[in-house]
């Protein structure tokens, strides 16, 4: 029987067909797979209908190239386009969901790689499920087609050399923490941390099934520091400082994915990986901040109200005048500055915040 292919499926093989190509023509450059959360979306929830996790207006993009907002939860560039700068691109791979929609004419884009990531996902399908978003589950779900069509292009064997060399990225699990808190669970924090591991299991172990072999992973920041938790104490206690309580769940995920990647990299053989200490890194900064050059490490450089915290970042919202000087972009976000500083830490830093070995040893990795 002969198969139907809808346009959406011929712009999944236009983007197929062009990515082998360039990447014999930019040998030297990996290529990057993104996911995640909102960290790394670099405006796929732009091209969702409805959806309710978007950046595409101001005053996000202020500084990114002639101040177009992008997507980007961001004044400007994201960790995702830091990590594909260290590696030699100029930002991150485009979005899956914008790759789709082409058909001629930005072939020249498709060997950087592909960014699934979408703001408001977390590692539970649950989380975000009410925003018209990607569930981490579905990005996965749309790498399985990209594998599945480019091996019926190029065949299995290429498929598996490319995607062993390729790099995948994952910043994930705030927003299953920010989802904790705000139903007010009674999940005990230790199941909790446990259906969080187990979902990740889940993730890696279908990644590495598809071909993946090289996971950049990044872990949960202190996320009771962000303005918006900042003001959770303050209106409880009148207390300025972080929500210690959430901060507390944040470490405990990253000692649990620390242990998980651990054991799951020795029962999958081939498996290389790295993971950053967001909270190590970040933490390090707040209480250092004038180390890092930064002025404020409490207040949104974006917003309204107390610690501009209050209300979101948009048009009409107050904006800072130097956006260098912040580490907080909006209520949750980090500023270019901020997200530049971390992805250098995950590529050159040292066991502290980024281990076993670090992304640039990653890279190198054979």
């Amino acid at each position: 029987m002969a198969k139907t292919f809808t346009p959406w499926f011929l712009g999944l093989f236009f983007l197929l067909a062009n990515i082998v190509p360039h990447l014999a023509d930019n040998a030297t450059l990996p290529t990057i797979f993104i996911l995640g959360d909102s960290t790394a979306d670099v405006g796929t929830n732009s091209f969702i209908k409805g959806s309710q996790a978007i950046a595409n207006f101001p005053h996000n993009g202020v500084d990114y190239p002639n101040g177009i907002p992008t997507g980007r939860f961001s004044n400007g560039f994201n960790s995702a386009d830091h990590i594909a700068k260290l590696l030699g691109f100029k930002r991150s791979p485009p979005p899956y969901l914008f790759l789709l929609k082409q058909t001629s004419g930005h072939h020249k884009l498709l060997h950087r790689g592909v960014n699934f990531a979408s703001g408001g996902s977390g590692l539970l399908d649950t989380t975000g499920s009410n925003l018209s978003i990607v569930t981490l589950s579905d990005q996965i779900g749309q790498f399985t087609a990209l594998r599945n069509n480019l091996t019926e292009v190029i065949g299995q064997e290429s498929t598996e050399t490319t995607l062993s060399k390729a790099l995948f990225f994952i910043s994930v699990g705030s927003n299953d923490i920010f989802d904790y808190f705000n139903t007010s669970s009674t999940v005990p924090i230790e199941k909790f941390i446990d259906s969080l591991m187990s979902a990740y299991t889940t993730h890696i172990e279908a990644l590495y099934n598809l071909g993946a072999r090289k996971f950049g992973i990044i872990s949960v920041a202190p996320v009771g520091c962000c303005p918006a938790n900042r003001l959770v104490p303050k209106n409880l206690r009148d207390k300025d400082g972080c929500f210690e309580a959430m901060n507390n769940v944040a470490l405990a995920f990253q000692s649990a994915l620390n242990t998980l990647l651990y054991n799951i990299s020795s029962q999958l053989s081939e498996m290389k990986y790295s993971l950053g200490n967001a909270y190590n890194m970040t933490i390090d900064v707040i209480h250092n901040f004038p180390d890092s050059k930064f002025d404020n490490v409490d207040t949104a450089c974006c917003g309204t109200g107390i610690l501009h915290a209050q209300g979101p970042c948009n048009k009409t919202a107050a904006l800072c005048p130097d956006r260098r000087k912040y580490l907080f972009w909006d209520s949750f976000h980090p500023t270019q500055k901020a997200a530049c500083l971390a992805a250098k830490t995950l590529f050159y830093g040292p066991p502290t915040y980024v281990s076993p070995i670090n992304f640039s040893q990653l890279v190198n990795e054979n």
